[in-house]
């Protein structure tokens, strides 16, 4: 399952610089990963995920395939876009294919680097947010109302249209009412089940639905000091949930991406930090999709599967392989944590800790799993 992570802004706020350090990082998985495809404009990057070298340990290999990220380096928005300016059409096309927006935000001071249409966080977030509006409002204008007698999906995918024009027509994004009750409730919403206005908005591909996060590109001698911090004043100002905001400094992260894992982390140290930005928003994106990680580990290799939060048991087994989500008969399961207690298979079968479960089984963050297929 291929999480893709659109990157977006304004010129000149530090999108390239954050997608280099992406890219730096794609490198190092694929000279150990030979399953991360490299294309121009996408950077694969694993998932931070600490057990895994654990597992391997445990397993015996040394062969360790961890869950991905795909950014996508947009091109770069300018005010207009919505109606063609710049590279408007391509900004558009592109941003529609993604899962997630990653809006990247300035607040760095460089007096080489020429604001363009930048002007703070809070302006910058407003232009672009604007720009998708305008154009999610160009969409939904193209749809026609359904006359005659029609069936009750038509009426409903009409009246959500109408409850989308309405919300696009404040100014506000339709993503943003979504994530509220009480709005909901006054643009018309909640009269419909989550599952039906998805559909609407994916069948659209609307823009403004798509999930959202922000990294705010600071400037180094801004970066010091207690990260939390920062993160819930910039939410606060952006008027978003501290959850799917990252403060960091793009310039220190392309820094960061070259470095031996020693060096690594003496140079996070000496900045006070405990995690790169890189990995901090990985592990963001990662959350907001309601994404977790089952795990297999045996002698071959050692590795994260993704899925959604929710997931039954035979689902995940096809997303190993198509095939596996018919045959799947049952599936030998323990936690991660038994697991490396009890030193692998078979200590978590002599200590009482390995379960069967059947193919309905809602599978669970850090599951380690082996799959019984049938034919």
């Amino acid at each position: 399952m291929a999480l893709q992570v659109g990157i977006v802004g304004l010129p000149n706020v530090g999108k390239s610089t954050l997608f280099n350090a992406l890219l730096k990082e794609q490198l190092a998985l694929a000279a150990n990963y030979p399953f991360a495809t490299i294309e121009p404009n996408i950077g694969v990057v694993p998932v931070p995920d600490a057990r895994l070298e654990v597992l391997a340990k445990i397993a015996k290999t040394t062969v360790i395939k961890p869950a991905t990220v795909e950014f996508v380096d947009i091109a770069g928005l300018v005010k207009g876009a919505s109606q063609g300016e710049g590279l408007g059409n391509k900004f558009l096309s592109h941003i529609r294919e993604a899962a997630v927006i990653c809006h990247v935000l300035r607040d760095f001071d460089d007096e080489n680097v020429i604001r363009e249409g930048a002007v703070s966080p809070k302006e910058d977030l407003h232009t672009v947010r604007l720009e998708l509006q305008l154009a999610d409002l160009a969409t939904l204008e193209k749809q026609v109302e359904p006359k005659g007698n029609v069936d009750r999906a038509a009426k409903e995918r009409w009246q959500i249209i109408t409850c989308f024009k309405n919300i696009l027509s404040d100014a506000l994004s339709i993503n943003q009412i979504l994530h509220s009750e009480q709005k909901m409730g006054e643009y018309g919403l909640n009269q419909f089940t989550p599952e039906t206005i998805t559909m609407v908005a994916r069948e659209l591909s609307l823009l403004t639905a798509k999930e959202e996060l922000y990294v705010v590109n600071v400037s180094e001698s801004a970066l010091g000091g207690v990260v939390s911090e920062a993160t819930a004043q910039f939410a606060t100002e952006l008027g978003v949930k501290p959850e799917r905001v990252v403060v960091m400094c793009n310039q220190i992260e392309s820094e960061l991406a070259v470095l031996s894992d020693e060096d690594r982390t003496a140079y996070l140290a000496d900045l006070g930090l405990e995690q790169a930005g890189l990995d901090r928003l990985i592990a963001t994106a990662y959350k907001v999709l309601k994404l977790q990680s089952f795990l297999t580990a045996g002698e071959m290799e050692v590795r994260a599967w993704t899925i959604t939060q929710g997931t039954a048991a035979r689902q995940a087994a096809g997303v190993i392989h198509t095939d596996f989500e018919r045959q799947m008969i049952s599936a030998r399961i323990t936690a991660y944590e038994d697991f490396v207690a009890c030193g692998g298979w078979k200590g978590v079968k002599e200590l009482g800790k390995l379960r069967t479960e059947g193919r309905e089984y809602i599978m669970q963050e850090g599951d380690v799993v082996e799959f019984l297929i049938g034919k």
